[in-house]
């Protein structure tokens, strides 16, 4: 049975799982479009859906033999990762237009209701700047939050969890 299939049995969506796991989306995205997925994650998806690592990567093994799931280098891993982009991209581009015909509109009500104190600059500053941040995420200039950092926060949430049990266990003793 494949991640998605577990997943779908439990009526989850990619980001209710990623939640249950502490993984991204992002991740369980490309793990269900058929990348392999590292031991970390596979760990924690072996914990949510209660079963052990070995099964996981004998079902990722299976499932890179066929053809279900697209390779990295096949045409449908590569419309998958298109149509992702396309979706990030119109939602880049709604964000942008409501600030666009808001703005304006404040402008004018900051006008009219309180013409000597431009408070609009306190809501229409922060705004363009995550309007900005949308798009540096957009179109890969913020790196700083992929996969690589993912990983790193992954490790150090595990490491302390096991620092916390293994001082639980000293204690019990």
């Amino acid at each position: 049975m494949s991640i998605i299939d577990r997943r779908l049995e439990r009526g989850w969506t990619q980001e209710q799982l990623a939640e249950f796991t502490g993984l991204s989306a992002r991740t369980v995205q490309r793990i269900e479009a058929g990348k392999p997925a590292n031991l970390e994650s596979l760990k924690c998806l072996a914990a949510v859906f209660e079963t052990n690592v070995a099964e996981l990567i004998e079902e990722q093994k299976m499932a890179m033999n066929t053809d279900t799931n697209p390779a990295p280098d096949s045409k449908t891993y590569y419309e998958s990762e298109a149509i992702d982009y396309v979706k990030r991209l119109k939602e880049l581009y709604k964000h942008a237009v409501v600030f666009i015909v808001v703005s304006p509109l404040l402008v004018l009500l900051n006008y009219f209701i309180s013409p000597g104190i431009w408070w609009v600059i306190f809501a229409i500053a922060p705004w363009a700047f995550a309007v900005c941040m949308h798009f540096l995420a957009v179109f890969g200039f913020l790196k700083f939050l992929g996969p690589d950092w993912e990983q790193r926060q992954f490790q150090k949430r595990m490491r302390s969890h096991e620092v916390e049990e293994s001082k639980s266990k000293m204690f019990k003793k």
